[in-house]
């Protein structure tokens, strides 16, 4: 989320307080900006503060691209912390569900076995514990693990390959 300073003849603002947020988890900073990235229960808030008048006059710059719904209710969900009041989840477009990080655990994890040169003989002893992999070469040619180790590859190099970029997106 971007702030931004108000323009004047908007009085009535709130001061970003950064203590109101929770722990800070990390404050990279530029010579052009300041990130904040704050964890609370909700999850993790990313503010990106344009100069220190953006925190005592707080405006959210919502860039109106394909994100930018996304982006308002980042936004509002931002403006009701900022006001003490209760926020609840992040939009369900940021929130993985059970299958989704189990899925995402299991690719990166396939990813390092093959980055190590392991191949989808070990994908499948290594990542999806089947005994397939012991199989003579025979029985794993038309194994579904064999199958399905291959795959797991795949989508694995597709996932760092730029494909995380969908998860950012909500996709």
């Amino acid at each position: 989320m971007i702030l931004e300073s108000a323009p004047p003849g908007f009085d009535t603002l709130r001061s970003v307080d950064r203590s109101a947020f929770g722990q800070s988890l990390l404050e990279p900073s530029d010579t052009d900006a300041r990130e904040l990235v704050i964890a609370d229960a909700s999850g993790e808030l990313h503010v990106h503060l344009h100069d220190e008048q953006a925190a005592r006059r707080p405006a959210v710059l919502v860039p109106l691209d394909s994100m930018g719904e996304l982006r308002a209710d980042v936004a509002l969900h931002f403006a009701r912390r900022l006001a003490g009041r209760r926020t609840g989840l992040l939009p369900a477009a940021l929130r993985l569900t059970s299958f989704q990080k189990r899925r995402l655990t299991q690719l990166l994890h396939a990813f390092d076995v093959h980055d190590l040169g392991g191949g989808p003989r070990e994908v499948a002893a290594k990542v999806l514990a089947s005994d397939h992999a012991q199989r003579r070469s025979v029985e794993w040619k038309d194994s579904h693990a064999r199958r399905k180790a291959n795959r797991l590859i795949h989508d694995s190099i597709a996932l760092v390959e730029r494909g995380y970029l969908k998860l950012l997106r909500g996709l």
